[in-house]
């Protein structure tokens, strides 16, 4: 066995004995198992460690037996809720790699003063910024309604024209300005938008790096007539789009959700959309998903819903897994991790 101290970035120096492989407990469910986790994923953890899976989604006096041998956790969105006293009085466990991006929710936040935790989010910026912009030209080219009207037998002339059915041009406004962000903000450039931004912790410089302008909230709302929210959702952002809020967006606007249901007050949005002064294409909700299937934004035509997909496929979710195990295996041979979350980052993320 071989000793080593080690510092990770802002964590206290601890005393590691490590023996040569290390012992990796993969907690997820059989199902999750399979979709971040194929042949290609579990042959590269081989390489470097002995691992195991455990698929129980509650505390058990199991999941603690396992838990006291493995030297690091894998976590996915069917783990067991993590906290310190499950790991035993002499934790062995040192890191705990998630396969995912939003960490708040899975592990008490006592466990970061004890444990390095990493995340797997940038897989996950890309497609929902596919979704983000998928939405707004559905919306703004009127998709449901010329379904809607082609599978009602509606004929349309030359004669008929309308306006305002383009994204280009348009001030598109972004609420947020992290990985979904700036992967939007890459995204619409092409269509020939003016986009605006607000994000309280994002420099001016970083936003005119992506061809942006950074604004105020209220200054953005305003201005924009397609507004994508692409925010964390924290005691300080929730219901961040209130009744005055919704109010300054222009009647006609588009407002598109690809971030947490949370960040907008949901009586006060369907207030708006029952007077038909907006639109919204929604992948996330608050209730949170799955949505009551009684609940009457189901109902109302100008609310466009999907039920939380925009980070959906197995081809997302095998990115993940392959970022996650390979954060194990930079811990495996002692290397610098790449995606460390610590606990001063909690209060900014979703």
């Amino acid at each position: 066995m071989n000793s080593k101290r080690e510092r990770i970035g802002n964590y206290p120096s601890v005393e590691s004995v490590r023996p040569a492989r290390l012992r990796v407990l993969v907690l997820a469910s059989d199902v999750l198992f399979s979709h971040f986790f194929p042949e290609s994923a579990r042959a590269r953890l081989s390489e470097v460690a002995e691992w195991s899976q455990h698929a129980g989604r509650d505390d058990s006096t199991q999941l603690r037996a396992e838990l006291a041998q493995a030297d690091v956790l894998m976590t996915t969105w069917h783990s067991p809720f993590l906290r310190m006293d499950m790991l035993g009085t002499r934790p062995r466990v040192r890191l705990i790699a998630h396969c995912g991006g939003e960490v708040k929710s899975r592990m008490e936040e006592g466990i970061f003063d004890h444990i390095t935790v990493t995340n797997a989010a940038e897989p996950m910026a890309g497609p929902v910024a596919e979704m983000a912009l998928a939405l707004m030209l559905t919306l703004v080219r009127r998709l449901p309604d010329y379904t809607a009207e082609m599978r009602a037998g509606v004929v349309r002339t030359n004669e008929y024209v309308s306006c305002g059915e383009t994204v280009r041009g348009r001030r598109v406004g972004l609420i947020g300005f992290g990985r979904i962000g700036r992967a939007s903000a890459k995204l619409v450039e092409p269509l020939g938008v003016e986009l605006l931004v607000t994000d309280p912790c994002c420099a001016s410089e970083t936003v005119a790096a992506h061809k942006g302008k950074l604004l105020g909230l209220d200054e953005l709302l305003s201005s924009c007539s397609v507004v994508v929210l692409a925010a964390g959702l924290t005691p300080e952002t929730r219901n961040l789009l209130d009744q005055r809020r919704l109010g300054l967006m222009p009647d006609g606007a588009y407002l598109i959700n690809v971030a947490r249901g949370g960040l907008v007050d949901m009586d006060a949005l369907l207030a708006e959309l029952r007077k038909a002064r907006l639109t919204v294409a929604l992948d996330v909700t608050d209730p949170i998903e799955p949505l009551p299937s009684d609940h009457e934004l189901r109902q109302l035509p100008n609310a466009l819903l999907t039920p939380h997909i925009a980070a959906g496929g197995i081809e997302m979710r095998c990115a993940i897994g392959a970022v996650a195990v390979e954060e194990v295996v930079r811990f495996c041979n002692g290397e610098q991790l790449e995606n460390v979350v610590t606990r001063d980052m909690l209060a900014l993320m979703t």
